[in-house]
């Protein structure tokens, strides 16, 4: 078809068709943006936290009024929760991941002062933690019994040197510091602080993950207590006694000492909901508003294309006398919106780019890929032409006969 006449039509009315363009625009930067973000966070949401999340149960208690020792106790409530019928094991840990907090160090391969440091979340785990959270050794071993050491007695420690220095870390973080071979036997330092890794886990979460190294942690063989940081992670045998075994050891743990608060007390999963509950909100913010976005597109161009049919009526019936059929007619008006549909994706592409560029400077957001903007444009031509039917079809069915009637 040749599009001189239709240009030539769109050039006497470009208020008009300045607003449809304008507002494809808007829509194709918009969109591809939120959807964008909206496949971010899904893919946050759907994120492996390295553990067997549909075991585990988690209690945190403070202690309040007169207290005893808090290893001892702790000690006492591991054995407590170990023999609950339901509980395959039981481990005290510092943080899981899915948490607002963050205990961190920074991990150097030399030690150097100014060697640059790898970030890291620090776990500081109890025996059976590995087992516990279900962890996946993928090389060396597990702590050794005599490799655990109270993090009260390490308070009071004033040469580090004394320090125990196994560690285990993640196989992200592994490479990262040796990416030329075998993590494990090799030495890592914490300022002053040799450490020894002697395994390497799969993967595990950082509590928070707002550093975009999600998956660098370090274990350390630290045990802590119930009162100074610790809380103790539950496996069971059997997701579905979850919720009753939870209840059987809050019972229990408060039998052993009532002199202390629950302050935290749910499943794993749980957990990651409350966590990512905001990002599921925004999740359905975006789709909501890129779904009205694209409504209003519609209708602009439904309402665009119906008042020009009405405005060009007698000359549609003038081509009609001519001989021009219903199908040359509709194809007019397919036509007339494909050119400015993609006058305004061009448009709206630049400006996807733009509003990237301000979100990763303002948010950290990752770059937009490519694949987004031809997408875009697809279905944004296509809504186009769907929004454009009713009114082309409705041109496309004026008689000849209107050409003789006066205007």
């Amino acid at each position: 078809m040749d599009i001189r006449p239709i240009l030539s039509t769109l050039t006497r009315h470009k208020t008009a068709a300045a607003l449809i363009v304008l507002e494809i625009a808007l829509s194709c930067a918009i969109i591809c943006n939120a959807l964008f973000i909206v496949s971010q966070r899904v893919e946050t949401l759907n994120l492996a936290s390295g553990m067997d999340d549909n075991q585990l149960v988690e209690i945190a208690l403070s202690g309040i009024g007169k207290q005893v020792d808090g290893d001892a106790r702790t000690a006492e409530d591991l054995a407590t929760l170990r023999a609950i019928p339901g509980v395959e094991r039981a481990a005290i840990v510092n943080q899981l991941p899915f948490q607002s907090g963050s205990w961190n160090t920074g991990l150097t391969t030399t030690p150097e002062p100014d060697a640059q440091s790898v970030n890291a979340a620090q776990y500081m785990v109890g025996e059976q933690t590995l087992a516990t959270m279900g962890l996946d050794l993928v090389a060396g071993r597990d702590f050794n019994a005599d490799e655990f050491e109270s993090s009260a007695i390490l308070e009071q420690e004033l040469d580090v040197s004394k320090l125990r220095a196994s560690v285990i870390i993640t196989q992200p973080l592994a490479k990262q510091l040796f990416p030329d071979g075998s993590a494990v036997g090799k030495t890592l330092y914490m300022a002053n602080i040799p450490l020894t890794v002697v395994g390497v886990v799969d993967t595990l979460l950082r509590p928070n993950m707002q550093n975009n190294n999600r998956t660098y942690s370090v274990l350390f063989p630290i045990r802590m207590n119930f009162s100074n940081g610790g809380r103790f992670l539950i496996r069971v045998s059997d997701p579905a006694r979850r919720d009753e075994v939870l209840a059987q050891a809050l019972a229990a743990l408060e039998k052993n000492d009532p002199n202390r608060l629950t302050w935290r007390k749910l499943t794993f999963e749980e957990g990651r909901a409350k966590f990512f509950a905001n990002d599921r909100d925004m999740i359905g913010l975006l789709l909501i508003v890129s779904v009205l976005l694209l409504l209003v597109t519609a209708l602009g161009i439904i309402g665009l294309a119906s008042f020009w049919v009405q405005q060009r009526t007698k000359q549609i019936g003038i081509r009609r006398a001519l001989g021009a059929t219903r199908g040359q007619i509709l194809r007019y008006f397919q036509t007339e919106n494909f050119l400015l549909a993609g006058i305004g994706i061009v448009v709206g592409m630049l400006l996807a780019y733009l509003l990237n560029q301000w979100l990763m400077g303002r948010y950290e957001l990752p770059r937009l890929p490519l694949l987004y903007l031809p997408v875009g444009a697809v279905a944004l031509w296509l809504l186009g032409q769907v929004a454009v039917f009713g009114p082309a079809r409705k041109a496309a069915a004026i008689p000849p006969a209107v050409a003789t009637r006066s205007t």
